[in-house]
């Protein structure tokens, strides 16, 4: 490099010492500026030694040397024992040393000199500093290269960033004055720039533009300066990176009032090979994926070790909601509590509202970095503690996802880090629109098994519910397979699973019909066997060729006893409290949809708190290249070994891989907790004679006397006389008395064989009847009406406090 080569706010040479590996001296890396050597500068110096090196080396403070003072300094250096090590310097220069990092970080010593009679004023001071940080960057690039992603790069370039530039922008007016190299720097041809620091960053790549405009805010940066590299794209569409190095000057009232910078060349920011590498990598395992979980098995597969992240999400924007696709590593317990509810979930989704910094960085489509300690909320902070990286997925103008990667250790972003991470959102940005384009048929037949599935399972008394689904990664139909929780009275829930013969349109119909009919009979309050005999019934009577396997189980929460009908569907499993599991046998007919005259026997099983009862489609346990037999039994091993504290895991764990299944995967799953206490039950059949009424209320007297209800009993009566006499005055056939008594309500039941709902009348003042339900809806909680086979039943509630 010549002398031409390098000139800087009056420094005509610039030469840069490394610390040598041992710490014990300086040794001269490069000179710019001096291309004859006339300077004589010392290969090398002690760093115990004295020198304008060394001394600001070890104070770790800028050493400033007007003429006069550096002819004294070099008069003192040669009549010291050490002799003269600080070079040969002309009469009229000026030299500053300056130290490159600092502390724990040092790295070396930058010396400037030029022939400046007086000194290097403050000004020049300043921007020169601020030029030492940036040789200290392309230092420190160069380790982090060396220790790098797949090798270490060989460095050759120079360490002197060439061409620097220095401006300084008035913040009252805005006006920036700027030299001719920190134009060129951009593009820009000094005669006709306009002074405007605008005109600077129209130069500026617009994704850059906004952190651009931050570190230029007064209000936003530190009194230590700022700095910043960003890409300024050239006339010719050439890229150019750019190292920024930023400075406040105050006023005499201590105001900021004006913004002292420097801008060079930071070539060392392109990618390396072994950055290119990487995109090439990703680039090629993303060629071969055609479905939106492949896509994000490959990101995670390229990127989780070159980048040394801790974690890896992807997720896909769909109308505001972001519908996660894979979380990495795979287990629950390494993400914050929203991502552990989300986890491998029925259908994954959340608002990406809820996080402000994701909606904000999805929105204007830039990359965000955020460091240790960025204050970021708790859901997002929890995935990088140590940093993390927001990575917006551009594709066909808009934003198809997100990726975020994030690392438990405090992690500095290199400048260069920062094109990689944008150049690899492009790539999966565009591969997430592909494998769109390539399932578009897979896509519409997910959603429409959305659509006829629950979405959300209901809250149980006395248990916890959990469901997994899994379609079919072979053909692109929709399949069969459903399942549905229904809460019945009483404390009793049933659990349906089943499976509608093929994968078409037709299957899916027929399995939203089948779906709402069963879930109809059930709450019309008829026993399990009645409940599969009606759906079977309808599944015949629609003339279809298709059929369907169905498994039902009506459980009671309170008494734990479970009664199972099965038709032609694989039996269920059953873990118990100590770990045993167990195949459930139980008596079946035939598919649904066969036989309209088929009959369904129930069997009957006792619940201990913590068992887990588990039903399941055939495609868990049974594929082409699995054995029915092999299936189930890997299936109660899975259970057997699970930790029933976390339902949704077992499910999970059931679930298995899932790849290369040609048939579709439904799993309930249901762990019964019980009742801390049970209820109280009885009943009384309700003669028909003349002093039927008066028979029931001294039944119901002598019951609540002898489970402690006092306060009560008086509202109780009314109700069961009101609701008895309507049973015998308008209906025929067998009436029943219900009472049913739990830790805070009386619960008054009456079945007749009537199947027509009691409704309240309109009643005129002055008659003499008709006023029962008044009365009954004006002593109770509530009150209500239920169908049940062959008739109907109508409860009424009573809060009551009961004696201890």
């Amino acid at each position: 490099m010549t002398r031409h080569d390098f000139a800087f706010c009056g420094a005509e040479l610039a030469a840069v010492y490394v610390l040598a590996d041992g710490g014990d001296e300086l040794r001269l890396a490069e000179v710019a500026g001096d291309g004859g050597g006339t300077y004589g500068l010392p290969s090398a110096v002690a760093v115990a030694g004295r020198s304008p090196a060394t001394d600001a080396f070890r104070t770790d403070r800028p050493l400033w040397l007007a003429p006069r003072e550096l002819a004294a300094y070099d008069a003192e250096l040669a009549g010291s024992a050490t002799g003269h090590l600080g070079g040969s310097w002309p009469a009229g220069y000026s030299l500053g040393a300056l130290p490159l990092g600092g502390g724990a970080t040092a790295l070396g010593c930058l010396l400037v000199a030029g022939a400046v009679g007086a000194g290097f004023d403050a000004d020049r001071r300043g921007l020169l500093e601020l030029y030492a940080d940036q040789v200290a960057a392309g230092l420190e690039s160069a380790a982090g290269r060396a220790a790098g992603l797949r090798g270490a790069p060989a460095l050759g370039r120079s360490l002197v960033p060439r061409h620097g530039g220095a401006f300084t922008l008035a913040l009252d007016s805005g006006s920036l004055v700027a030299d001719e190299r920190t134009l060129s720097l951009f593009g820009l041809d000094a005669a006709g720039f306009d002074g405007r620091v605008e005109s600077l960053l129209a130069c500026a790549v617009p994704d850059d533009v906004p952190a651009l405009m931050q570190i230029l805010e007064p209000g936003r940066m530190s009194a230590g300066g700022g700095q910043l590299a960003f890409r300024v794209r050239l006339p010719g569409g050439e890229l150019r990176w750019l190292g920024l190095r930023c400075r406040l000057r105050f006023g005499p009232d201590g105001t900021p009032e004006r913004i002292l910078g420097v801008v060079a060349d930071a070539a060392y920011l392109r990618p390396t090979a072994d950055e290119v590498a990487v995109v090439q990598d990703l680039a090629a395992r993303l060629a071969g994926a055609t479905t939106v979980r492949e896509v994000s098995r490959q990101v995670v597969a390229a990127l989780r070790e070159p980048l040394r992240a801790s974690r890896i999400a992807l997720a896909e924007l769909k109308a505001e909601r972001l519908f996660v696709t894979v979380l990495d590593p795979p287990d629950h317990h390494a993400w914050p509590p929203a991502w552990q509810s989300e986890w491998r979930s029925e259908w994954p989704d959340a608002s990406y509202h809820a996080l402000p910094t994701l909606q904000n960085a999805m929105r204007h489509g830039h990359l965000s970095l955020w460091p240790s300690g960025a204050g970021l909320e708790d859901n997002l902070a929890g995935i990088g503690p140590g940093g993390l990286a927001v990575l917006p997925l551009p594709a066909e103008g808009r934003m198809v996802g997100v990726c975020l990667v994030g690392w438990d250790t405090p992690h500095s972003f290199a400048p260069e880090e920062r094109s990689l991470l944008t150049a690899v959102a492009g790539l999966v940005g565009q591969a997430l629109t592909r494998a769109h384009a390539l399932d578009a048929g897979h896509e519409l037949a997910t959603m429409l098994q959305r659509s006829l599935l629950p979405r959300k399972l209901p809250e149980l008394p006395g248990g916890v519910a959990v469901a997994r689904y899994l379609p079919a990664t072979r053909g692109l139909e929709v399949g069969g397979d459903w399942y549905d929780v229904i809460p019945l009275g009483e404390g009793h829930v049933a659990l349906v699973i089943g499976d509608v013969q093929g994968h078409s349109a037709a299957a899916a119909t027929i399995m939203g019909q089948m779906r709402t009919a069963v879930r109809a009979y059930a709450v019309e309050g008829h026993p399990p066997d009645v409940v599969v005999a009606r759906a079977n019934r309808l599944l015949v009577g629609m003339e279809t060729d298709l059929f369907a396997t169905c498994l039902y189980a009506d459980l009671d929460m309170e008494e734990g006893i479970a009664r199972f009908v099965r038709a032609g569907h694989l039996p269920p499993l059953l873990r118990h409290p100590d770990g045993v599991t167990q195949e459930l046998e139980v008596e079946g007919g035939p598919p649904l949809g066969v036989l309209a005259d088929a009959q369904f026997p129930m069997t009957e099983a006792g619940l201990g708190p913590g068992t887990l009862v588990a039903l399941f489609t055939d495609g868990l346990v049974e594929s082409s290249q699995l054995a029915l037999d092999d299936g189930m039994r890997r299936a109660r091993e899975v259970l057997a070994g699970a930790d029933p504290a976390d339902p949704g895991r077992v499910a999970d764990d059931m679930l298995g891989t899932a790849d290369g299944r040609d048939d579709d995967v439904a799993v309930l799953l249901l762990r019964y907790d019980g009742s801390h206490s049970r209820p109280l039950r009885t009943h009384w059949t309700v003669w028909r004679l003349p002093d039927a009424v008066l028979h029931a209320r001294r039944f119901t007297a002598r019951t609540l006397r002898s489970w402690g209800v006092r306060e009560e009993a008086d509202a109780a009566l009314l109700v069961v006389s009101e609701l008895v006499t309507n049973a015998i005055a308008h209906t025929r056939g067998e009436v029943r008395l219900n009472l049913t008594l739990s830790s805070d309500r009386l619960r008054v039941a009456v079945t007749d064989a009537s199947p027509r709902s009691p409704v309240k009348p309109q009643v005129e003042w002055d008659a003499t009847g008709g006023r029962g339900l008044l009365i009954v809806e004006a002593t109770t909680a509530a009150w209500g009406a239920v169908p049940l086979s062959g008739g109907k039943q109508v409860w009424a509630e009573i809060p009551v406090e009961r004696e201890r």
